[in-house]
């Protein structure tokens, strides 16, 4: 496979325990379908539960040709925002693949830390009826479901004892008597 920057041939590369595509040139990233997501899980586990989809909000796309080819399909790829942040990534849409300039990663990884604080502090709820509602119909396996779950609540319980320790001390220890 051929790097979409700077025309080397890629390497295979283990990230995360994920096979991925990698240029010893420019450092750029291939992911094939879902291994993306699944690097993110595996990077930050407190981040999991987050997922973003990147095709379903059509009416949100940003699109533009980026005169790269996909590394897999030999088609064009596509510049797309990621989710809300400023990280353009290119995508393969016949494949489903991503490439990721050199430091993208990263700062997908920041921006998903910030969305999971700002989520759980102010939409936990909905975070919670939403990941409720996906052990029973997915996207992932049930057992993801609910991992991801799981994850959510923990994440309540760290937040809540950082807002009020006092009652957090006092559920873990006990009311003095």
């Amino acid at each position: 496979m051929e790097c979409p920057s700077c025309k080397k041939e890629l390497e295979p590369a283990t990230l995360l325990n994920t096979d991925v595509d990698y240029c010893s040139s420019c450092s750029g990233l291939w992911f094939d379908k879902d291994e993306l997501n699944q690097v993110k899980d595996k990077r930050d586990p407190e981040i999991n539960w987050l997922d973003i989809d990147l095709w379903k909000y059509e009416a949100k796309f940003e699109i533009s040709k980026t005169g790269r080819l996909c590394p897999c399909c030999r088609m064009p790829l596509y510049e797309v925002r990621y989710d809300n942040s400023r990280v353009r990534i290119d995508l393969c849409n016949l494949c489903c693949g991503i490439w990721l300039d050199q430091g993208e990663f990263k700062k997908i990884i920041a921006y998903l830390k910030d969305k999971a604080d700002y989520e759980v502090m102010y939409n936990f709820s909905k975070n919670l009826a939403r990941e409720f509602g996906e052990i029973f119909v997915g996207p992932e396996s049930m057992k993801k479901e609910i991992l991801d779950f799981l994850t959510l609540l923990k994440l309540l319980g760290y937040k809540f004892s950082i807002r009020h320790p006092f009652v957090a001390r006092m559920i873990n220890v006990g009311f003095p008597k």
